[in-house]
């Protein structure tokens, strides 16, 4: 029988929901000090095309330790890429900010919505960074903007970075690819480089002092030389088998 002096013990549950709990404060506190950071960045430098590798770190390298995942990123090819190209990317969750800032090359930026804008804080953070905004309800200014960011891929030594499933697709395997990222690409004779992220959304355990493991790994360039639009299924399609077999295998690490 226990005396009105001895205190109920602290079941374990509870100190891993509290684990679960300070690291999303601690994210969350995160965000708003690499925010004011990123933002002197890009006050300094305006629509500077190496603005996103920068903030990307700054978003990413303290934020892999505050969610306690085992980072393996094979990319040590990838991020000394020194000339043009379209990086095609899987895109899990909103925790990818954080996830993958922390390997964009150089000189690299991304493609994003419009309304991105509008964000406080983060989406003057992503405009002044010389990302690129599609209004994607209007077609005109959608190719305005895609064929700007060709000429970008051309003549301006700039990468582009790009979710290429269009949407989050919540760790439940690889969704169909939009068109827009090939098209660029094989306007600007530029190749394309696939960039596989494991499902870390399935595995992340936020209340586990070591949460989960998490792998990137950068495929070789696929030329795009000579090639038109009429390859372009054959292209998108042979990129997508690539990125499943190799998600597949980084899963099963």
């Amino acid at each position: 029988m226990r005396t009105p002096c001895q205190a109920e013990p602290i079941p374990v549950c509870s100190h891993f929901s509290m684990l679960h709990t300070l690291r999303l404060f601690l994210l969350g506190v995160h965000f708003l000090v690499a925010g004011a950071i990123n933002m002197v960045i890009v006050l300094i430098r305006p629509f500077n095309p190496d603005n996103s590798r920068l903030c990307g770190r700054v978003y990413s390298l303290p934020a892999l330790r505050f969610l306690g995942l085992d980072a393996d990123l094979q990319v040590d090819e990838f991020r000394k890429l020194n000339s043009p190209c379209v990086v095609v990317v899987n895109h899990l969750s909103n925790f990818d900010l954080f996830i993958m800032g922390s390997v964009v090359p150089r000189r690299t930026v991304t493609i994003g919505k419009k309304s991105l804008r509008w964000v406080p804080i983060f989406g003057q953070i992503y405009w002044l960074a010389g990302n690129v905004l599609i209004n994607r309800s209007n077609a005109a200014q959608a190719k305005q903007a895609m064929l700007e960011t060709t000429e970008a891929l051309q003549k301006r030594d700039t990468s582009i970075w790009v979710f290429v499933e269009g949407t989050r697709n919540l760790g439940k395997g690889l969704l169909p690819f939009k068109k827009g990222a090939f098209q660029m690409a094989i306007a600007a004779q530029v190749p394309i480089v696939p960039l596989c992220c494991s499902n870390y959304k399935r595995s992340m355990r936020l209340n586990r002092w070591h949460s989960g493991k998490l792998v990137i790994r950068a495929l070789p360039p696929i030329s795009t030389a000579g090639m038109t639009l009429d390859d372009m299924p054959e292209l998108m399609e042979r990129c997508h088998a690539q990125m499943v077999t190799c998600i597949d295998l980084l899963d099963a690490e």
